[in-house]
């Protein structure tokens, strides 16, 4: 079945009062994005300050993504249900409080309390921004209102680092949260009156359906906490997360089956007969892998093998998103002229050959060989994002493009999930791979092995250390080398996963839409 997208009148009349809008809602989606990463810097600090283990300080990353996923798919029922404005500037001032609260907490589960706050108001604010811009804007002015949710969607993973990096070394870690305040008051502020009322009597039909928001907040929970605290617990060697799996599967099943059968369901996955929607979910997830997953290895192999401090980690990330936000306002240009598709394949060609060059990585890399590999990242991930979100969401009618938004941020965020999870594990299993084959080609009967062993230990000697103890440091010399470059192997072959992922996802592009203005609708079923 097709249908052509009818436009309603844009929420705001003039070019200014549009302007307005997009700015502010792009402020209020950029604290919740910068929020997702800038507690990963300060972690540590949080741990000696509370006097906890490092694995229940990761809790308060885990609570804040748990609470989030659950409220991204219930942005549109809740925003229909109590009003666009309303919902959206209640949700940043919520969110703002929420910072503060977690800036006061003096204990760690008072934080993690709060953190489960901001994430439960964080969530709407990012699907709900991009379908107010899509809901403001005519067709042919879009790409530009989502080049500037795309400069936040991209930027913000980058400058939650950066940002937080320099706080916790010159400040305290409570001011990662302090500095949402002014911020936050500026948005609610051009939020409230930038923003048209909302219309009177817009209430969904039917009740709350409580049952199906306690299967969908058990099924995205518990699947949240598998993606985050599978490593930690060794996967499915761990009772708790055989149990999360289990309940997820299980709620998710219940959840979707009662939706599907409600006459006003709460999430209305009935958008996914649209085919670029459904498809663009799945290209979504994948480029939520590349976008999250390399933002997470790409930190962890500056502080463990270049030694990086949070300040230098978050400032080496900072020219991929300077680099993206630059490129931005170019292919929203593009994007009137050229198929959105034909851009979204040369961006994912740019960002293969960003990951290939990543993939070679040695113990000597320094911080001039990765400059260019993420510049070109940044600038690739733009063709991808922007062009998606137009092929993805732009055939949509608007009277489905809250909840398709809600949805298409879904699998992107945990698309994200899924690629750390992965990644954290390839790390472990890779390493001890890569060390195993190193060890075996070290063997007693190598002679560059024994050459070097005895070269070490001849220097040790000379030292003033006996032959025990000359010969012992040599080995642990020769062992810190295999471990490094075990370590750095395994590095590699993330990125490897990374592009190929990528490569293997391209295919899909053939179900997505032109996104152009007045496209026809793909609703196939």
């Amino acid at each position: 079945m097709a249908a052509v997208a009818t436009q309603p009148a844009p929420l705001a009349e003039t070019s200014s009062a549009k302007w307005l809008i997009a700015i502010s809602v792009a402020l209020g989606a950029m604290l919740e994005i910068v929020d997702t990463s800038i507690v990963n810097v300060a972690l540590t600090q949080m741990q000696a300050s509370l006097g906890v283990t490092l694995s229940e300080v990761g809790w308060v990353v885990t609570s804040y993504g748990i609470a989030n996923v659950i409220i991204l798919p219930l942005s549109a029922w809740l925003s229909d249900r109590f009003g666009r404005k309303r919902f959206f500037v209640f949700s940043l001032a919520a969110f703002t409080a929420a910072s503060m609260m977690c800036g006061f907490s003096n204990s760690l589960w008072t934080l993690v309390a709060a953190r489960v706050l901001q994430g439960l108001f964080g969530g709407g604010l990012l699907a709900k921004a991009q379908s107010i811009l899509f809901e403001t804007f005519p067709r042919e002015e879009q790409p530009m209102a989502q080049a500037l949710f795309g400069v936040v969607a991209i930027a913000g993973p980058a400058i939650g680092p950066t940002l937080g990096g320099y706080i916790v070394t010159n400040l305290d870690w409570r001011w990662i949260f302090f500095v949402n305040l002014p911020i936050g008051i500026i948005a609610v502020a051009m939020t409230a009156s930038s923003l048209p009322p909302d219309e009177a009597n817009t209430k969904p039909k039917g009740g709350v359906d409580f049952l199906a928001i306690a299967y969908l907040a058990a099924g995205l929970g518990a699947l949240q906490t598998v993606l985050e605290e599978g490593f930690s617990e060794d996967w499915f060697d761990s009772s708790l997360i055989r149990w999360m799996s289990l309940v997820s599967v299980a709620s998710l099943v219940l959840f979707v089956r009662r939706t599907l059968r409600a006459e006003h369901p709460v999430v209305d996955l009935r958008v996914l007969r649209y085919r670029s929607l459904a498809a663009g979910n799945v290209l979504s997830m994948v480029i939520g892998m590349g976008l999250y997953g390399a933002m997470f290895a790409v930190p962890i192999f500056a502080q463990s093998i270049l030694h990086f401090t949070s300040q230098q980690t978050g400032l080496l990330m900072l020219p991929g998103a300077l680099a993206s936000a630059f490129t931005m306002p170019l292919v929203a240009k593009l994007l009137r002229r050229i198929d959105p598709r034909a851009l979204i394949f040369f961006g994912a060609c740019v960002v293969v050959s960003s990951m290939t060059a990543l993939a070679r990585l040695t113990p000597t890399t320094g911080q001039e060989d990765l400059f260019w590999p993420l510049m070109i990242r940044g600038f690739g991930t733009v063709f991808m994002f922007l062009p998606m979100s137009m092929a993805v969401l732009g055939p949509i009618p608007v009277k489905d493009i809250s909840a398709a938004t809600g949805l298409y941020n879904l699998t992107r965020q945990l698309g994200g999930s899924i690629g750390i999870a992965i990644l954290t594990t390839m790390l472990s299993s890779r390493q001890a791979f890569h060390r195993a084959v190193l060890v075996e080609k070290l063997g007693v009967s190598d002679f560059s092995t024994q050459q070097r062993l005895q070269q070490l230990t001849a220097g040790f000697r000379a030292s003033g250390s006996d032959l025990a103890s000359a010969k012992g440091r040599a080995i642990a010399v020769l062992d810190g080398a295999v471990q490094l470059q075990s370590a750095v192997l395994s590095f590699n072959d993330t990125f490897y996963f990374g592009a190929a992922a990528f490569v293997v996802a391209m295919p899909l592009l053939f179900l997505l839409g032109k996104g152009k203005p007045g496209a026809p609708v793909d609703a196939g079923h």
